[in-house]
């Protein structure tokens, strides 16, 4: 990110950061779907993909509004997210069952966080800007998030924690 010289420059940065996160969150999401071996969890690990898709392709429109290069900017934050969800799934964690499971919950949440928070942000900006269309996108995204998120709380608490603990 070049020295930001307006809150336009940071709400654009922050469209790209976002880009390039999703683009990480997805290939590792891709990687581990393989891993779980809870239905309702793989499912939704399925379905996060095409909501990641959905939203970069918002995130590219709204880069694009603002007459920038539609590019990424690489995103530091994520990358070490999905460098430690990495290390515990895929290089050190159980092989398979619900631990892994439970596993995979806790760093799909990290990572979804992140994604909160930047989309929250993103769109606190956009308000900002007096960029209404783009609010009401990035707020919708945030929301979409928010949901998964709650889906995989309700996920963890009700059957593969437990399941997890009995094992």
């Amino acid at each position: 990110m070049s020295t930001p010289e307006d809150l336009k420059d940071l709400y654009t940065d922050e469209l790209k950061d976002l880009w390039s996160a999703n683009d990480q969150m997805k290939r590792l999401v891709k990687k581990i779907t393989t891993k779980a071996s809870d239905p309702k969890l793989k499912e939704m690990l399925t379905n996060s993909v095409e909501g990641i898709d959905k939203h970069t392709a918002v995130l590219k429109e709204l880069i694009a509004g603002q007459d920038e290069k539609t590019s990424k900017e690489h995103c530091k934050g994520m990358e070490g997210l999905v460098e430690e969800a990495t290390k515990h799934i895929v290089e050190e964690g159980p092989k398979k069952g619900p631990l892994l499971d439970a596993l995979i919950i806790a760093q799909y949440q990290r990572m979804t966080h992140y994604g909160i928070a930047g989309f929250g942000t993103a769109a606190a900006y956009a308000k900002a800007l007096g960029l209404r269309e783009d609010t009401t996108k990035l707020k919708a995204a945030t929301k979409e998030i928010y949901g998964g998120d709650e889906y995989m709380n309700k996920l963890a608490e009700t059957t593969v924690n437990l399941q997890a603990a009995d094992d």
